[in-house]
């Protein structure tokens, strides 16, 4: 269970910003994350400001015949990845504690922890690597280089923390050795003809970097400063993974052709293969024991093998299952931890004593989350992402499973409770349901004229916003349809009227609908000045708010469809992507294609509260109020993010 710790800010006058500091505290210790900052907050007698936030954090981002790395942290509490732009560092013990840094401009590829434990280095597609410490929670920047012209792949410290490796795709050179401190060269990768997918730095005396390569050999290096001793050329297909034993003695490598061999930590001598082969695919990482026993190894066999190093013989086989997001691209050993990550990005515990049964699976997104829904208790979160699946989370504890069953396959456009079931829409042109009780899909498949954009439902009636038409769905089949020419973008059902409002994506105009029995009549139009991005009634059924892409939210009072006031809701940068009542019906979140999430008052409308990068580097996709001072946000960072809000 999260527990949290609250600072209250009582703000006079006239403010320029106020900076609140967020702090997410686990059972056993504080959490820090991102100094947060509210420009702009408006003149108020006196407003109390209350705001926290914890993260449901994103998968490691995954891709078919890639391996990912996983970095450990020295002293053993923390394991970190990659997606996107974000490194994302989780809690061993408790991985729903999480920490996410978010300053590559571009997608970051590997992240290591120094020795010491008080830097991280991430190396990204364009070649930087950014050095950033660990101990302040706004994880200064320490350095910022560029080895290598393309991108990074892997990343090794030296054990006195002041050298560093990095190999990858560079356009000039596939690696390079510089100090950490200054960047300066002591040393050159060379002598291997393709692109070096993993490094390693031998942790201890005297120093040797080993490297994989695409051509087939394992490149070893002496120094400082480092020079091209020699090639090993055991291995008959793409080297994967290079690693040195906890204390140098030895070194591992496994490649796509399945095979794991053994080499003397300082001469380089093959010592022997391990396994024949390890494996029936190809090896996509391994990992030591703290001791140097052992060895586990994780395959695109879709299993874990776990080593005897003495005897190179197999202790333990863990079968993670039999599809293909079964394949296993990673692997971390960390204290008495056995971390693998599947294809599917899914990260599992293993159990050595029971290899059958998994310790813990972490499950989630590792692709841009599309739609949100919260459910009437408050008590469970659903998302769903660009490929297609769903995810349920307990609100409280972060603790959460996938949607199982067949469904839509590719993006979710729209998500809707109804009683028991949980209704989606999808770019596949169809309706799906999903039973809430059993966590399954069912067997009912509605098909549409045309791609939705969004959908609401009211009692039994579905209301779809395609391309082409607007549907209403009752009994679990399409009763009727609208056929419209203005590209329909999002649908809101007033829950009192028989009023429907219609975003329209061409005309830039709301389309306000009267549905009696399943019928549609046109009823008004209200205009905006740009492409309508989504629409909302408010549960009391006293306005509509929509928003669009010319940055705008606008608030409408029912039931004439009239400006609710003459204040201008224009305070976004760019695109309004979506707007969400609270319970209440006196707020109004707005998320935007800028970062950022606003936070409106109805009885106020002069005042606002700014949540700036409040997803850094990502757009706001989708917003939801779990009740009157709870909002939940995700975004196309993978991340699902819980706010705190009191104010006004």
């Amino acid at each position: 269970m999260l527990k949290y710790m609250h600072r209250v800010f009582y703000i006079t006058g006239l403010l320029a910003t106020v900076q609140v500091t967020l702090l997410l505290q686990s059972d056993q210790s504080f959490h820090p994350q991102k100094v947060e900052t509210f420009p702009s907050l408006p003149p108020a007698e006196n407003i109390q400001l209350l705001i926290h936030k914890y993260i449901f954090a994103a998968l490691p981002r995954t891709q078919r015949g890639q391996p990912i790395v996983l970095g450990g942290d020295p002293k053993g509490k923390n394991f970190l990845y990659t997606n996107g732009n974000s490194v994302i560092i989780r809690n061993i013990e408790n991985p729903a504690i999480s920490d996410v840094y978010t300053e590559h401009s571009c997608a970051a590829n590997v992240a290591k922890y120094s020795p010491s434990g008080f830097y991280i280095a991430s190396g990204d597609q364009s070649g930087k690597v950014r050095i950033w410490d660990t101990v302040n929670k706004e994880h200064l920047l320490k350095n910022e280089f560029q080895p290598i012209g393309g991108p990074i792949k892997d990343i090794a410290w030296s054990p006195d923390s002041q050298r560093m490796v990095v190999v990858g795709e560079g356009r000039e050179r596939f690696g390079h050795v510089f100090m950490a401190e200054t960047g300066t060269s002591v040393g050159e990768i060379s002598g291997q003809s393709k692109s070096i997918n993993s490094c390693d730095f031998r942790p201890a005396r005297p120093f040797r970097i080993v490297t994989g390569c695409e051509d087939n050999t394992i490149g070893v290096f002496e120094g400082p400063p480092f020079k091209f001793k020699m090639t090993k050329q055991e291995h008959t297909r793409f080297v994967q993974a290079v690693r040195y034993s906890p204390n140098g003695s030895h070194f591992a490598s496994a490649g796509f052709d399945g095979k794991v061999f053994l080499y003397d930590g300082s001469s380089a001598d093959l010592i022997g293969e391990i396994g024949s082969p390890a494996h029936k695919g190809g090896v996509y990482a391994v990992a030591w024991k703290p001791d140097g026993s052992q060895l586990l190894t994780a395959s695109g066999d879709k299993t874990c093998k776990l080593w005897d190093v003495e005897t190179k013989s197999v202790v333990t086989e863990f079968v993670m299952g039999s599809q293909v997001e079964d394949q296993q691209v990673s692997c971390l050993w960390q204290g008495q931890y056995l971390l693998t990550v599947s294809l599917s990005g899914f990260i599992n515990y293993l159990d050595v004593n029971n290899p059958n049964k998994h310790i813990r699976i972490i499950k989630g997104h590792n692709k841009p989350i599309t739609v949100l829904s919260v459910s009437p208790d408050q008590k469970k979160i659903y998302t769903g992402s660009h490929d297609g699946f769903i995810t349920h989370w307990d609100s409280s504890t972060g603790e959460n499973d996938r949607i199982q069953g067949v469904g839509h396959g590719n993006q979710i456009n729209g998500m809707k409770i109804i009683g028991d079931s949980l209704y989606t829409c999808g770019i596949d042109d169809s309706v799906k349901q999903v039973d809430i009780a059993s966590n399954n899909y069912t067997s009912a498949d509605i098909k549409l004229g045309s791609q939705p954009h969004g959908m609401d439902a009211k009692g039994d009636t579905i209301i779809t916003a395609s391309v082409k038409e607007i549907s209403v769905l009752q009994e679990g089949r399409k009763v009727s349809s609208l056929p419209v020419s203005y590209e329909p973008s999002c649908v809101s059902i007033n829950s009192e009227h028989p009023d429907v409002a219609v975003g329209g994506a061409l005309d830039n105009k709301v389309h306000i609908y009267t549905l009696v029995g399943s019928s549609l009549s046109p009823k008004t139009e209200l205009e905006h000045l740009g492409p309508l991005t989504d629409c909302s009634y408010s549960p009391d059924s006293q306005y509509l708010v929509a928003c669009d892409a010319n940055r705008k939210v606008i608030l409408y009072k029912l039931p004439d469809y009239q400006l609710a006031h003459n204040k201008e809701w224009g305070f976004h940068n760019a695109r309004v992507n979506t707007v969400a009542w609270s319970p209440n019906s006196q707020l109004v979140a707005s998320g935007s294609l800028d970062t950022a999430i606003i936070i409106w008052s109805v009885l106020n409308p002069a005042k606002h509260t700014i949540i700036k990068n409040a997803h850094p580097q990502s757009q706001i996709t989708r917003l939801a109020w779990l009740d009157d001072g709870t909002l939940v946000s995700v975004g196309q960072d993978c991340n699902t993010k819980i706010w705190n809000i009191t104010a006004f």
